[in-house]
């Protein structure tokens, strides 16, 4: 049985990974680890405080679990990564280029996730291919562009068993929004029960591929469960289940809240962001390769988004 690190446990995917990982693996098979205290509401487990940028931590709570497989997610999403550039390259990157030396070291599994904001505005925007050409214009483009080489590079040259995702923008009700251009997508969601409005800082128009958590997570597992030898994109492949824009969550929220209301107020920041993303893309590799299929559309998420939002503020 897997014996598993997760780094950036607390943030947006980890938290909900984590606790996923052990109703599979066992509570004691997963370590979480962040940059910051574990707080008594977010669950139980073992767990460590680490600094990703601190490589001989990383590797002593590394080996002192005696861990077959890392999950590396500590990183800065995308709008402050914009705000804070040099920050966002020692941590996006340097934080894995450690991850990976521990996991050549210690030879284990390895997974980190890129996104889809490793391409840019002159990347085919509809259907984007698995290969294509990559020029983001933004420093979280180009931290995921070099991360997907970085692991190439481990595998090819040291054999790391390296693996990750493109992932779209992910949605979910259990941790609040982390500084992602796809954010309004669960603002939408809180904003449409509390106050029935929403404005959005994304216009009108503006397709980019989006995902339910509970596929992101499964994403994840289904891929480090993979038989490797039918792995051809290996670090990088295209997953997605919605396309859909600002419009489109609203009309899907009007058939709970028929008075919900949407207005825009654009920020041009992420809007540059999100005009330089794909309205669309490939996933076919994902499902060749390892079966990937996301479950939720765009009306079961919105249904279920919007029942446990309404839970929480009950």
């Amino acid at each position: 049985m897997k014996k598993i690190l997760v780094t950036g446990a607390l943030g947006q995917i980890g938290s909900e990974l984590v606790g996923k990982l052990r109703e599979i693996y066992g509570t004691s098979h997963v370590i979480g680890t962040d940059i910051r205290e574990l707080e008594e509401k977010e669950g139980e487990g073992p767990f460590e405080v680490v600094d990703v940028m601190d490589a001989d931590q990383l590797f002593s709570v590394a080996k002192k679990y005696n861990v077959d497989t890392m999950m590396h997610l500590a990183a800065l999403l995308s709008a402050k990564a914009e705000a804070f550039p040099r920050v966002a390259w020692d941590l996006n990157l340097g934080g894995l280029f450690n991850a990976l030396e521990v996991a050549r070291e210690l030879e284990l599994q390895f997974f980190t996730p890129s996104s889809i904001g490793a391409f840019g505005p002159s990347t085919p925007r509809d259907n984007t291919p698995q290969d294509t050409l990559q020029r983001p214009t933004t420093m979280y483009g180009v931290n995921k562009v070099a991360g997907e080489l970085l692991c190439d590079y481990y595998y090819s040259r040291f054999g790391v068993d390296t693996r990750g995702v493109r992932y779209p923008g992910l949605i979910s009700h259990v941790t609040p929004p982390g500084g992602g251009t796809t954010d309004y997508a669960v603002e939408i969601y809180y904003e449409a029960m509390i106050n029935k409005t929403y404005t959005s800082y994304i216009s009108e128009g503006t397709y980019m591929d989006m995902m339910y958590m509970p596929d992101a997570l499964d994403a994840i597992i289904q891929l480090m469960e993979a038989d490797p030898g039918k792995l051809i994109s290996r670090n990088a492949f295209n997953i997605t289940a919605i396309s859909a824009a600002p419009e489109d969550f609203a009309a899907a929220i009007q058939k709970h809240i028929p008075e919900f209301t949407l207005s825009y107020n654009v920020d041009p920041i992420r809007q540059e962001i999100a005009d330089s993303w794909p309205n669309s893309i490939d996933a076919s590799a994902a499902r060749d390769e390892w079966g990937f299929q996301a479950v939720y559309d765009m009306d079961t998420m919105t249904r279920e988004m919007l029942e446990k939002v309404a839970g929480k503020l009950v």
